[in-house]
C-alpha cells in the first residue's frame, strides 16, 4: 500500500488506528443540522501533477531533494486544525469528500425518483446528519449490548456473547478478531481465522514500553477509560477502579500479542488447526458456541494467527472474575460506539484518540464525518455514483496501458538480474505473468439489498450495515475465493497489492489530479502514478510478497542461494532507513517499514524504465525550466509533499509500515544514479551515495 489515509479500515491506513476512532463534532443541544439540498454539486478541483510553485528552488536538489521539490507546498499548506497531518494525498482525499458530499446531499434530499442505491446512501447520510435525534437517544442505542453484558453469569457464557458483540460496531475490538481469510496453502479457498485483538491503544507496544512518553500515554489512557465509565453513569471512584481493571486485562493481552514486525512474517501467522486443537489451546472458551453465535458454516480447519495470544486469553478467562469481564466488555462496547453516540461520547473519543494521541486541534465538521461513515459502510453503493462522474473509459484505458508498460519493465529487470539464478527467475516471471490488475472499480457491484437503511436511525443503520458485512465475510468460509472482490471502495485515495490474490488494486479515487493528470506530459505522471503502480507491483517481490507464489500460496519458490542474496540486498535498505530520525530521538523501525521501503525504491526504478520506453520515439523538451528527467523526479517527489504533527509522527513510528514522507523520497533517489545524472549531482553530496553503497534489490 502506498499511503495510509483517514479512511476506515483497512487501511492504511494519514494512517491507521485513531482515524477509525474519530468522531463527529459537537453541535448545539437539540440542533438539527440541515441538509444543503440546494447547494450546487461540487467538482473536483484541478491541480497539475507537477506544480513549479510547490518547489523551493533556493534549496540544492542534491542536498535535500524533498525540500527542493516540496518546500513551497509545505509553506503554503499548513495542517488544518482538524487534521493530524496534511499532504497531497490527504488534500485530494478531502476534495473527494466534498465531491461525495454533493452526491449524498442530492440523494438525501429525497427529490425526484430514487433507485435502491440512491435511497440507501441518501438515508444513511441523512440519519448521520440528524444529530438532534442522536443526542436525544443518549446511551440508549447500546443498551441492548450493555444489558446482555449485565446478564453474564459465568465465563462459560462469554463465547456466545463475544460472537454477538463482534457482529456489531460496538464489538469490533472485543477480545479478539474472527472471520474468514484465504487459506495460506490453497489460495483458491476461504477458511475460518481467529486473530489477536482486544486492545484500546493503537498497538501492543503502548502497553510494554517503559520510556517516559509511553508511561504518560498509559496514564492518559486510564483517564480516558475512566471518563467513558463516567459517561455510562458510574461514580468517579467506581469508574477509576474499573479503568484499572481494563488496563490490567488489556496489558496481559498485549504482552501475549505478536509484534508488528513479527506479523510481517507470513509463516509466523500460519497455524492451521482442527477445532479440537483450538479447544485444547484455549479450553476455557466455548468455541462451538462462539462459531454457532456467528452462524458460521461448518468447517474442519481454521488458522489461529497468534496461538500465544489465545493461551493468555484462556488464562485470563479462568483467572479474572466475571465482574471484571463485565467491566472490560462494557468499556469496549461504549468506546467503540462513541463516534455514533451523543455529543459527550463523541467529544471524549476525539479528545483522547485524535487530540491527545495524534495532535488534532479540533474536530472535523459533521458532514465530513458522515461522508466517511457512508463510504465505510456502503462504499460500493456510494462508489457507483462516484465513478459515473469521475472515471471515464479513456482514463481507465490509459491507466491500464501504464500498468502494462511497468509490468514489462519488471520483466526486463528480472531477466537482467545478475544475482538471481535462471531457476528462480522463471518462477518470478511466472508470478509476474499471473498478476491480476484491478483498475477503478469492481466489475460486479456489491448488493446491499438485504441492508435496511432508514433516515432516522443512525446507529441502527450502522449496526445493520456492519452486521451485513460481517455475515458476508463469515459466510465465505469453505467457499472458493472471489477474485473480483476489492478491499477498498472506489472513492478511496490509495492503492494496494494483495499477496494471496496476487493482484494490484487502483481505485478511481487515486487516479485523479494531481496524482494522475491527463492534461500534462508523461514525465511527472510516470514519476507519480507510475511509481505507485511500480510500488504495488514490487510488493509482490518484497520481503513479504516474495514468499507467495504465482497463485498466492505461501510457498518457497526460491533457491536457497537466491533467497540469501535477496536478504543481503534488502538488508542494505533496512540499514539505510534505520539511520533516519522520525521525531525527537525516535528512529524509523526499518524492520517494520522494510517492505514499503523496498517497494518505494523498486517502484520508482520500474516507473523510470517504463517512462523511457513509452517516450523513446518522442522529442522531449524542457518545460518550466526542468529537463524531462528532472520533471520525472520532481513529479515523483510531489506525490508525497506533506506536513506532519509530531504527535502523529510518534504514533506512526510505532504502527505505520511506511516511512515518513521526506525519507520516502530522499531515501529512494540516493539509490538511483539516474537522479544524480539528471541534476548533475557530485560525489559527496547528501543525495549521492558512493557506488558501492547503493542499494540494489529489484
Amino acid at each position: 500500500m502506498k499511503k495510509f489515509l483517514p479512511i476506515f479500515l483497512c487501511l492504511s491506513l494519514i494512517a491507521s488506528f485513531a482515524q477509525s476512532q474519530d468522531s463527529q463534532p459537537q453541535q448545539q443541544p437539540g440542533k438539527k443540522i440541515p441538509l444543503a439540498s440546494n447547494t450546487p454539486e461540487p467538482v473536483l478541483p484541478y491541480s497539475p501533477s507537477l506544480n513549479v510553485e510547490s518547489m523551493d528552488k533556493s534549496v540544492d536538489p542534491c542536498v535535500d531533494f524533498y525540500q527542493y521539490s516540496c518546500g513551497g507546498w509545505k509553506q503554503k499548506n499548513p495542517i488544518p486544525p482538524d487534521q493530524v497531518s496534511w499532504g497531497v494525498y490527504s488534500k485530494l482525499y478531502q476534495d473527494n469528500l466534498n465531491f461525495l458530499r454533493g452526491i449524498l446531499e442530492e440523494a438525501a434530499s429525497g427529490k425526484g425518483q430514487r433507485d435502491a442505491v440512491t435511497q440507501k446512501i441518501g438515508d444513511f447520510y441523512a440519519a448521520c446528519m440528524n444529530e438532534s435525534a442522536i443526542e436525544q437517544l443518549g446511551v440508549k442505542p447500546i443498551q441492548p449490548q450493555l444489558h446482555a453484558i449485565a446478564q453474564l453469569k459465568s465465563a462459560h457464557d462469554l463465547a456466545p456473547l463475544i460472537a454477538r458483540l463482534q457482529l456489531t460496531p460496538a464489538g469490533r475490538r472485543v477480545l479478539f478478531a474472527g472471520g474468514s481469510s484465504q487459506d495460506p496453502d490453497d489460495s483458491e479457498q476461504q477458511i475460518a481465522v481467529i486473530d489477536q485483538g482486544g486492545l484500546g491503544l493503537p498497538d501492543r507496544d503502548y502497553y510494554t514500553k517503559t520510556d517516559p512518553k509511553s508511561v504518560e500515554i498509559r496514564e492518559r489512557y486510564l483517564q480516558h477509560v475512566q471518563k467513558v465509565f463516567e459517561l455510562l453513569s458510574d461514580k468517579a471512584d467506581v469508574a477509576k477502579a474499573n479503568a484499572s481493571t481494563v488496563m490490567k486485562m488489556e496489558t496481559a493481552l498485549a504482552n501475549a500479542s505478536m509484534t508488528r514486525v513479527d506479523r510481517r512474517d507470513p509463516y509466523k501467522r500460519k497455524h492451521k488447526m482442527k477445532m479440537a486443537d483450538v479447544a485444547q489451546l484455549a479450553p476455557n472458551f466455548d468455541w462451538q458456541a462462539y462459531f454457532k453465535g456467528l452462524n458460521a458454516p461448518q468447517f474442519a480447519i481454521l488458522n489461529v494467527v497468534s496461538p500465544d495470544f489465545f493461551k493468555e486469553m484462556n488464562t485470563q478467562i479462568s483467572g479474572e472474575p466475571i465482574e471484571s469481564w463485565k467491566t472490560y466488555l462494557r468499556y469496549h462496547v461504549a468506546d467503540s460506539s462513541s463516534p455514533f453516540l451523543s455529543p459527550p461520547f463523541v467529544q471524549e473519543n476525539f479528545d483522547f484518540y485524535l487530540k491527545y494521541l495524534r495532535g488534532a486541534k479540533e474536530m472535523q465538521p459533521r458532514w465530513r464525518r458522515c461522508v466517511q461513515y457512508t463510504d465505510r459502510n456502503l462504499g460500493e453503493a456510494l462508489g457507483q455514483a462516484y465513478v459515473k462522474k469521475v472515471f471515464s473509459p479513456e482514463l481507465k484505458a490509459s491507466t491500464v496501458d501504464m500498468v502494462k508498460r511497468i509490468e514489462a519493465a519488471m520483466e526486463q529487470r528480472i531477466q537482467q538480474l545478475d544475482w538471481m539464478s535462471d531457476e528462480t527467475k522463471q518462477q518470478a516471471l511466472t508470478k509476474l505473468h499471473g498478476l491480476r490488475n484491478k483498475i477503478g472499480y469492481p466489475e460486479k457491484w456489491r448488493d446491499y439489498g438485504p441492508v435496511k437503511i432508514t433516515h432516522n436511525d443512525f446507529l441502527g443503520d450502522v449496526e445493520r450495515a456492519v452486521e451485513f458485512e460481517n455475515h458476508r465475510d463469515i459466510n465465505k468460509i469453505g467457499k472458493p475465493v472471489d477474485h473480483g472482490e476489492w478491499g477498498m471502495t472506489p472513492p478511496t485515495v490509495n492503492a494496494y497489492y494483495n499477496s494471496q490474490m496476487n493482484d494490484i488494486n487502483f481505485p478511481a479515487g487515486v487516479l485523479q489530479p494531481p496524482l494522475y493528470d491527463a492534461k500534462i506530459d508523461d514525465a511527472p505522471n510516470y514519476g507519480n502514478t507510475g511509481g505507485t503502480i511500480g510500488h504495488e507491483l514490487t510488493h509482490g517481490f518484497d520481503d513479504q510478497g516474495r514468499q507467495f507464489d504465482a497463485k498466492g500460496n505461501l510457498r518457497d519458490w526460491w533457491t536457497k542461494e537466491d533467497a540469501e542474496k535477496f536478504k543481503q540486498r534488502a538488508q542494505c535498505v533496512e540499514d539505510q532507513y534505520a539511520g533516519f530520525v522520525v521525531v525527537d530521538d525516535v528512529h524509523i523501525n526499518s524492520k517494520l517499514t522494510l517492505g514499503e521501503d523496498v517497494a518505494d525504491l523498486g517502484g520508482e526504478i520500474l516507473a523510470y524504465i517504463a517512462w523511457k520506453d513509452a517516450t523513446k520515439d518522442k522529442n522531449l523538451q524542457p518545460l518550466d525550466g526542468l529537463t524531462p528527467e528532472q520533471r520525472f523526479f520532481v513529479g515523483f517527489a510531489q506525490w508525497d509533499c506533506s506536513n506532519e504533527r509530531p504527535e502523529d509522527l510518534r504514533v506512526r513510528a510505532m504502527t505505520d509500515p511506511h516511512s515518513p514522507s521526506k525519507y520516502r523520497i530522499n531515501g529512494v533517489v540516493v539509490n538511483m544514479p539516474d537522479f544524480a545524472q539528471a541534476f548533475s549531482c557530485k560525489q559527496g553530496q547528501p543525495m549521492v551515495k558512493p557506488a558501492d553503497k547503493v542499494c540494489k534489490v529489484w
